[in-house]
């Protein structure tokens, strides 16, 4: 399989038998990712603090009183505080791994299997994120982006993580990692799905059923013989119709 020098892919084995390669963000994606989120967390920051200094002063005041009480750092100081710097370590364990500026971006976060990325090594990358800020707009982070060859931060070599495109030459609308729930693909079993209904006729018949009720487990059909039938389970799986 080729592969550009700047551009390297995440191989991972796929039950078809067929390597799967995800191809890995670089330091633009990354940066342009990081940008949205950065301007995100600021304003819903900024605008809390603003709101909530208004009623606290009621008055068209928005600095601080001049003595203030436990409530003025309660209610107006520690809100934003706390959006600010646990913007990306909650947002990315509650999304798997996809903040709205890698969403606009196209990337997620992965392990190194390339599936979804456990709570702890997104909590690891975060921590590290105070090393890949220093010395100013995240240079140490931006530099090893640079120089490894997955295009990793500091926080990603600690978390045994990486960014990843998703897919924009697939079939689906929708990339079946997005989904919740119990029975949500993970980016490895989602690049299998996309593979097998695109080689679904050139797949041994046997093969590509075997393949198929392994995918959709309880969701298969009990006629599981009916290629047509899986095939449209398949695509529905695709379509986020089946959880």
């Amino acid at each position: 399989m080729s592969r550009q020098a700047f551009s390297p892919d995440l191989v991972v084995d796929s039950v078809t038998g067929v390597d799967v390669a995800l191809p890995v963000a670089g330091p633009g994606a990354r940066s342009f990712a990081f940008l949205i989120d950065w301007h995100v967390r600021t304003i819903l920051s900024v605008a809390w603090y603003v709101v909530a200094a208004l009623i606290y002063n009621r008055a068209w005041r928005i600095s601080a009183p001049l003595n203030p009480g436990s409530a003025w750092f309660v209610l107006v100081v520690a809100p934003p505080a706390a959006i600010y710097f646990l913007y990306h370590p909650a947002w990315e364990v509650a999304s798997r791994g996809r903040t709205p500026g890698k969403r606009m971006a196209g990337v997620q976060i992965v392990g190194r299997s390339g599936g979804a990325p456990s709570v702890a090594a997104l909590l690891i990358r975060n921590v590290f994120r105070l090393i890949d800020s220093f010395p100013l707009a995240y240079a140490v982070g931006l530099i090893t982006t640079m120089v490894t060859r997955n295009h990793v931060r500091i926080g990603d070599l600690a978390g045994g993580t990486l960014l990843v495109y998703t897919r924009t030459d697939a079939v689906l609308v929708n990339y079946p990692g997005e989904h919740s729930g119990s029975d949500a693909l993970d980016p490895t079993s989602a690049e299998v799905l996309i593979e097998l209904l695109q080689r679904w006729s050139r797949l041994d018949g046997a093969a590509r059923r075997r393949i198929a009720r392994q995918l959709l487990g309880e969701s298969a059909p009990v006629t599981a013989n009916d290629d047509a039938a899986l095939r449209e389970q398949l695509e529905r799986l695709a379509a986020g119709e089946i959880r």
